[in-house]
C-alpha cells in the first residue's frame, strides 16, 4: 500500500511474510497505509521506527510494548494484539494515554501447541533430528530410540493444553502424572492424570512437560533442584514459556548429558544464532511454533482487520481493559 495515508498501520513480526496475503487489508480503505514488518524491531530502534504509526498490530508476545515505549509513540491510537491475553503489553499505560486496545480470538493455538508437545516428545525419544540429518547426508541408522509405552509422563500444569497432552500420553500407553501449585486430586483425575508431589514428578518421570502460564510465581519454577531430580536420560519439554526454566541450569544439565530437552520457547526470542542451546546435540529446538498454523493466523488477521475497521467507526470490538 502507498505511504502517506491519514492512518498508518504497522503489522509487526510477520516472520513468515504471510500477513498481507491471508486477508484483505485493502478493505480498510485507500486512506489507510499498511506496512508489514517481517524482521523483529530491535528495542533500541523501536521508538524511532514505530513513532509514525497510528495503529500497531502485534503478533502474540513477540514485541513487548511497555510504558517507556508507549510514551515515545505520539501518533499511536490503537493497538491490536493476537490471542486473548498479552502480558507483554502494558494495557494500563495505553489506557492512560487514551489508546484503544483490542484482541483477537485464540484460534486453534491450544490444540496445535499440544500436538507440537507430543511431536517434540517423540522427536527426542527417537532421535529424529539426528536421523533426519543422517538420511540427508547419505548415512543410515546411528541411534537407539526409546518407546514410550509404559513410561511415565509428568505434566507441570494440567489446564486445557496439559489435559490434551495427557490424553495423547494415555493413548500411547504412558502413565500420566501431574502437579501444579493449586491442582487437586479431583481436577487431576478429571484431566486424566494422577496427582503427585512436585518432587515425585521430577524424580519419577521419563518425560516432563511444562504447561503453565508465566507469572512472577512461576518464573524459574524448574530450577537446578528440579532438573537434578530428573532421571538420567529423561526428557524435558517446554512449549509454554522459556523463563519457566532456569536456562543456565538447563544448559549445564544438557552439556553434562544428564537429560534431553525438546524446546519451542526461550528466554530470548528470536533465539540468537550463537546461543549455546543451538549447539547441543541432545536438545531438539523449534522456533516457537506451538500456535503457528495457517488457520490460526488467518483468524488472527481477520480479527485484526475487523478491529481496525470497527475502531475507525468508533465502535471498537473485543476491547481489552487493564
Amino acid at each position: 500500500m502507498t505511504q502517506g495515508g491519514a492512518i498508518r498501520v504497522a503489522v509487526l513480526d510477520d516472520y513468515q511474510g504471510v500477513a498481507a496475503g491471508l486477508v484483505d487489508w485493502g478493505g480498510l480503505g485507500p486512506e489507510v497505509a499498511v506496512d508489514f514488518l517481517s524482521e523483529p524491531v530491535p528495542r533500541a530502534e523501536a521508538a524511532a521506527r514505530l513513532a509514525p504509526y497510528t495503529v500497531l498490530c502485534l503478533m502474540r508476545e513477540r514485541m513487548p510494548l511497555d510504558a517507556e515505549l508507549i510514551a515515545a509513540l505520539p501518533a499511536l491510537r490503537l493497538v491490536v494484539f493476537t490471542g486473548g491475553r498479552n502480558p507483554s503489553v502494558d494495557t494500563a499505560a495505553l489506557q492512560a494515554r487514551g489508546i484503544t486496545v483490542c484482541n483477537t480470538r485464540n484460534g486453534e493455538g491450544g490444540i496445535a501447541t499440544a500436538e507440537l508437545t507430543v511431536a517434540l516428545m517423540l522427536a527426542c525419544a527417537r532421535h529424529l533430528p539426528r536421523e533426519f540429518a543422517n538420511m540427508a547426508g547419505g548415512r543410515w541408522q546411528e541411534t537407539l530410540g526409546e518407546g514410550l509405552e509404559g513410561r511415565t509422563l509428568g505434566l507441570v500444569g494440567l489446564g486445557r493444553i496439559g489435559a490434551r497432552v495427557a490424553a495423547v500420553g494415555r493413548a500411547l500407553g504412558m502413565r500420566v502424572t501431574a502437579w501444579s501449585p493449586n491442582l487437586t486430586h479431583a481436577r487431576a483425575e478429571a484431566g486424566g492424570a494422577d496427582l503427585v508431589s512436585r518432587e515425585a514428578l521430577f524424580a519419577e518421570s521419563d518425560v516432563v512437560s511444562l504447561h503453565m502460564v508465566l507469572a512472577a510465581s512461576t518464573r524459574g519454577i524448574v530450577g537446578q533442584a528440579e532438573i537434578a531430580r530428573m532421571r538420567k536420560g529423561a526428557i524435558l519439554i517446554n512449549t509454554s514459556r522459556g523463563p519457566l526454566i532456569d536456562e543456565a541450569a538447563l544448559i549445564a544439565a544438557l552439556r553434562e548429558n544428564r537429560i534431553r530437552a525438546g524446546l519451542d520457547v526461550f528466554d530470548r526470542e528470536p533465539l540468537p544464532a550463537d546461543h549455546p542451546l543451538r549447539g547441543l546435540p541432545n536438545a531438539v529446538l523449534t522456533p516457537h511454533l506451538g500456535y503457528v498454523t495457517g488457520s490460526t493466523f488467518r483468524m488472527f488477521y481477520e480479527d485484526t482487520v475487523e478491529a481496525i475497521a470497527a475502531w475507525r467507526r468508533d465502535a471498537p470490538v473485543r476491547v481489552v481493559t487493564a
